[in-house]
């Protein structure tokens, strides 16, 4: 999984720069850090965003199928009822 946001990219970038020392000591840093938060995303069972939203779309058009069902079916069973009598 890659880094969750850009604000992550960014933290990372910052904390990159604090370090003293050569350019590929700080890149090494980064990568590290970028693995560590991946693994606590990760172990958390976070979702990403897109994920996130894709499952509440398809929710949504569940529970829109769900509504025009329950709907139906109380027009059948009225129907059925007044065919009872």
């Amino acid at each position: 999984m890659k880094p969750a946001s850009a604000t992550i990219e960014k933290m990372l970038e910052q904390i990159a720069t604090l370090v003293p020392g050569t350019a590929a000591a700080r890149d090494e840093l980064r990568a590290l850090l970028s693995a560590s938060f991946n693994g606590m995303v990760t172990r958390m069972n976070l979702v990403s965003r897109e994920e996130f939203d894709a499952q509440a779309a398809l929710l949504a058009r569940a529970r829109d199928k769900l509504d025009a069902l329950e709907a139906r079916l109380a027009t059948l069973e009225a129907e059925s009822a007044d065919d009872g009598r």
